[in-house]
């Protein structure tokens, strides 16, 4: 049985992240909470390799440009999408979370998807470190069991 999730060890692991820097605030609060959670399970800083981008849309072609680099264990996507009164939310979200599940099913190695997509900045906050957790530290956490997941598969 492979089940990595009560326990697994990343020292040694490379993380690489992509950020969205369009609604920078609370994106800075979930690369804070993606590092803390590497950290706590073993990757040093040096072997994380963070990657700024313009906004949501723009994440799947940095993820695909890292992995291709093949320097890297995991991946995780941040970004913050607020909706606004156009259907432009829509497709900015549906493309990221297609475009992120493309990279990982083109190359095997592990996304975590830490896009929020909320209805409003309250929102926003609330899953950046606030009342509801934070979801760049839950990304990172998925990227890393799933990394140990698919490495043992393969051993």
């Amino acid at each position: 049985m492979h089940d990595v999730k009560t326990a697994f060890d990343a020292a040694g692991f490379r993380l690489g992240l992509v950020a969205a820097r369009f609604n920078g605030g609370i994106v800075e609060r979930l690369i804070a909470g993606a590092r803390e959670a590497l950290l706590r399970h073993g990757v040093l800083d040096e072997h994380i390799e963070l990657v700024r981008v313009p906004g949501a849309w723009e994440i799947p072609a940095a993820l695909d440009a890292l992995a291709d680099t093949g320097r890297f264990d995991a991946l995780v996507a941040l970004g913050a999408v607020i909706r606004g009164e156009t259907p432009h939310f829509d497709y900015i979200c549906s493309e990221c979370a297609a475009g992120c599940a493309r990279v990982t099913a083109r190359t095997g190695l592990a996304v975590g998807f830490g896009l929020l997509t909320c209805d409003d900045a309250e929102q926003a906050a609330a899953r950046a470190g606030g009342k509801a957790g934070n979801k760049g530290q839950e990304a990172a956490d998925a990227a890393l069991e799933m990394a140990c997941l698919l490495r043992s598969l393969k051993t």
